[in-house]
């Protein structure tokens, strides 16, 4: 497997809190080793707080976040997924699959960081794959935020917003225009700052590094014989099973994930005759637009 990575100077100067960055490699697949990256703060000993990100982004998405965790007394981890972040990038579409993507969290999560007695944070990808880990190690996990996110089976139809995000990401990936940056903003409520856009921008030099942003959309199951959709029915079936504390924590603008709120809560037993926060003034990226409201709730959860 060929694989890029982003120099670091590309990550000197990004804006937001200084939190710090660890390394360890993961099996590839085909013999060969990645190294991922990801964000930690708080006390070593603290309850773990994984946070996973989703599509284009990376752990600079939860920048206003981690300090208000880690003060809380949380031990924070944020990986940048592989093909994102500081984590090593395959350089072609077809070296990323979603059982790929699972494998690599998993071996970061359980066999490198041995993590235990988890409280997942996933959004967008990051629930698609935190969702799966939760089915297949169930014992990891203590509770579960679901933000802006889903399992998809490919039973029903994405929406139509999905959709034309998929079409765009395809047609500016052939041209080699690709604007990351710019992905990330239309997902929010709020304009982003000049800098911030660099540094959602800071992980691609150039169109070679892009593979993983350009796969990820055509790895959501979306149609019954999809190649992940056998793996995520099995892991429905698992999760009908758990009472493992759910908090859904959606925010009120987003039309991609929004209507999956209904679902997840009515059909994770955790989640069942309790009270799920709707983060105002948020878009699908809510991190971005509403961080510190999403990291308190997350707080309260965990108190």
């Amino acid at each position: 497997m060929r694989t890029l990575r982003t120099p670091s100077e590309r990550f000197t100067g990004l804006p937001g809190p200084r939190i710090a960055h660890r390394y360890a490699d993961v099996g590839d697949g085909e013999g060969g080793t990645l190294r991922m990256a990801w964000a930690t703060a708080g006390p070593d000993d603290g309850p773990p707080v994984l946070l996973l990100h989703g599509e284009p982004t990376w752990s600079f998405l939860y920048r206003t976040m981690i300090p208000v965790l880690a003060a809380a007394g949380l031990r924070v981890i944020a990986p940048d997924l592989v093909g994102f972040g500081r984590s090593d990038k395959p350089a072609e579409i077809a070296d990323h699959t979603y059982a790929r993507h699972v494998e690599w969290t998993r071996e970061l999560v359980v066999d490198v960081l041995g993590l235990g007695g988890v409280t997942l944070v996933g959004q967008d990808w990051g629930g698609l794959i935190g969702l799966r880990l939760l089915a297949e190690h169930p014992d990891r996990f203590a509770r579960v935020v679901a933000a802006n996110t889903g399992l998809p089976t490919g039973d029903h139809d994405m929406p139509e917003v999905w959709w034309r995000f998929r079409r765009a990401v395809a047609k500016a990936g052939a041209a080699g225009t690709l604007d990351v940056a710019r992905l990330v903003e239309s997902g929010c409520v709020h304009p982003m700052s000049e800098d911030v856009r660099a540094a959602y921008a800071a992980p691609f030099p150039d169109q070679s590094y892009a593979a993983g942003p350009r796969a990820m959309p055509l790895l959501v199951p979306t149609r019954p014989d999809d190649p992940a959709t056998e793996a995520n029915r099995a892991a429905w079936d698992v999760l009908h099973g758990l009472d493992v504390p759910v908090l859904c924590a959606f925010s009120d603008s987003d039309p991609i994930t929004g209507p999956m709120r209904a679902v997840l809560a009515r059909e994770l037993p955790g989640a069942a005759a309790r009270a799920h926060p709707t983060i105002a003034g948020a878009g699908h990226f809510l991190q971005e637009d509403a961080g510190p409201e999403l990291a308190a709730e997350i707080v309260r959860f965990c108190g």
